[in-house]
């Protein structure tokens, strides 16, 4: 089994890979946001484009019970696949934004 130590490095370095390039359209940057007392490590637009107000979560990934929860992911990026890439094992991650009845029909964790 790998450490929890190994799991926060492993999604610091997936999402700082996602983050490059770090703005999606002029004014508008993407930052990392890293909480590893807490385990909490999300990617978030912020800025202004034409005017317009751009704030969201588009990864937000957290470590609990010794597995990475895939909370979010509104890219078009395959994070729990690139996970497993990383070396994370299947079991050992959880869709948590899919609802607990539908999980079980996912090759990835229940809970």
């Amino acid at each position: 089994m790998v450490a929890i130590e190994e799991y926060r490095e492993r999604v610091q370095q997936l999402l700082a890979h996602y983050q490059m390039p770090p703005f999606l359209k002029e004014g508008v940057e993407t930052q990392l946001i890293v909480d590893t007392k807490h385990d909490h490590y999300q990617l978030v637009n912020v800025g202004w484009d034409n005017g317009q107000r751009v704030y969201g979560v588009v990864v937000h990934i957290d470590i609990k019970d010794d597995k990475i929860w895939l909370q979010q992911n509104l890219t078009d990026q395959l994070v729990a696949e690139d996970l497993v890439e990383l070396g994370i094992p299947k079991d050992r991650i959880v869709l948590g934004f899919q609802p607990v009845y539908m999980r079980k029909h996912t090759s990835f964790a229940v809970n």
